[in-house]
């Protein structure tokens, strides 16, 4: 658990880390090239672990608090400006000048997740094949007529390479299509294709939180493992109730045991619960009694017998077919990664939009708890998963930075934007209330990104 916890947070200051930085450096590379003078490049806040001061005289500074990070440049309603360096001050600049200066930051979070897209389409990156297993009984996917084995190869224009792909086209399909049924092209198990109508309301789906792909009954293809058992460990509650190498469970409190994933349900859900467990061994029916160990895991306590599946070869080959590598050449890679960029970009904005509108359930918004995690996790994974999260967390960076809320960089340029029509700036007065506003909203939404992260946690 420690050594989890640990991987997770080196994981999450890595990419905090990197996110910034390219954010931070777009807006100090911008200000230089454009003239003005930049007294510190911080990444990270608080007291300094790490500085120097360059021969332009900018101080670099690596700070112990890697939640953030800044530039800090010549302004006189900072500080006291030499007349000599007056036309190198922020704030006398045109507001042409301070828009690309601002705006520069989010492009060049933009630019880095085109940039992960690219070399993560490059070097390919595995995936689950899209296929569909038994959808939900009476979901929205079991009464379109989705039936398990069926390959989802397109969602409206958007080809569907993979489960992930499958995601991010329905979600954004169906919050673009204003209650319309979503056109989904499957590929059939006789190798025909045909298409059907998913008749998903994006904003009703989102308003009841979780999981989109999910709420509509689609669910990924698994092989079925038989519920034979592999290894038993030593001095674990299979072993006390006698259970062996090779039994087959047959039912559960009078209740049949289809396969493996059946029988984990089952023990699970009957920590410390004692049951009477029908099994077939060497051709012959038996019963025993199996009490599952009680474990606790994020908060929740699960049944445990220590005890593995056997699989054979056909459900290792059923596993093995899929999963599948998404690759492409060095051009097409990049066109992937402006798409997926474009793609994420779309999905986010309209996600806020519901959320702001009171469209999408508030469960959605996730912390830097949550984040944290998924780094941990798509770093244990590979390379190239954690490319992939590089990349999503750089999109909704950027777009969550250009919102026009006073304090991020989307409050600063409707500032400018206010000034371009009146011709004169806005006048201090309005921006510090206008950054006191930004500061009670981003405060108010961090707390209930972190009340969501603790409630997942303990879920």
């Amino acid at each position: 658990m420690v050594g989890s916890f640990i991987w997770y947070a080196l994981a999450f200051v890595l990419a905090l880390g990197v996110l910034v930085a390219f954010h931070e450096y777009g807006h100090f590379w911008t200000a230089r090239r454009l003239g003005i003078k930049v007294l510190r490049f911080s990444v990270g806040f608080g007291k300094p672990l790490w500085q120097r001061t360059g021969a332009d005289g900018t101080e670099y500074v690596l700070a112990a608090i890697p939640l953030g990070g800044y530039v800090k440049m010549l302004d006189e309603r900072e500080g006291d400006v030499p007349p000599e360096e007056a036309h190198r001050a922020f704030n006398r600049q045109s507001v042409w000048t301070r828009i690309a200066v601002v705006a520069a930051g989010p492009i060049a979070n933009f630019i880095l997740a085109i940039a992960a897209y690219w070399l993560m389409f490059g070097i390919g990156i595995s995936a689950m094949v899209p296929r569909i297993g038994v959808p939900d009984a009476g979901s929205l996917a079991a009464l379109s007529g989705f039936e398990s084995g069926e390959r989802i190869v397109q969602i409206g224009e958007r080809p569907t390479e993979s489960w992930e792909s499958v995601r991010i086209a329905l979600l954004d399909s169906a919050l673009a299509s204003d209650g319309k049924p979503v056109a989904v092209q499957v590929e059939t198990e006789e190798g025909g294709t045909l298409w059907r109508e998913l008749a998903i309301d994006g904003a009703a789906a989102l308003a009841e939180g979780g999981d989109m792909v999910g709420n509509s009954g689609l669910r990924l293809w698994r092989p079925s493992i038989p519920a034979v058992i592999d290894e038993v460990l030593p001095d674990s509650a299979a072993a006390l109730a006698g259970l062996r190498s090779g039994d087959k469970i047959i039912a559960s409190d009078g209740q049949s045991v289809e396969d493996w994933q059946a029988w984990v349900t089952v023990v699970q859900a009957s920590a410390d619960k004692t049951l009477a467990v029908d099994i077939e061994r060497a051709g012959q029916p038996q019963s025993i009694a199996l009490t599952p160990a009680s474990i606790e895991q994020g908060g929740r306590v699960f049944g445990r017998i220590g005890a593995t599946a056997l699989i054979d070869e056909q459900v290792k080959e059923d596993a093995a077919a899929m999963r599948t590598v998404v690759g492409y050449g060095p051009l097409e890679s990049l066109w992937r990664g402006v798409q997926r960029t474009a793609d994420i970009s779309m999905v986010s904005l309209q996600m806020i939009g519901k959320l702001v509108t009171g469209q999408a359930s508030l469960e959605n918004v996730s912390g830097p708890l949550t984040i944290a995690q998924f780094a941990g996790q798509s770093a244990s994974v590979g390379f190239d998963h954690y490319l992939n999260f590089l990349a999503l967390i750089s999109v909704s960076l950027a777009v969550l930075n250009l919102l026009p809320v006073p304090i991020l960089d989307g409050g600063h340029l409707l500032f400018y934007a206010v000034e371009l029509v009146k011709g004169s700036p806005v006048s201090e007065r309005i921006q510090l209330w206008g950054q006191q506003l930004g500061l009670v909203l981003l405060a108010g939404l961090m707390g209930l990104a972190f009340y969501n992260d603790i409630l997942r946690l303990f879920a």
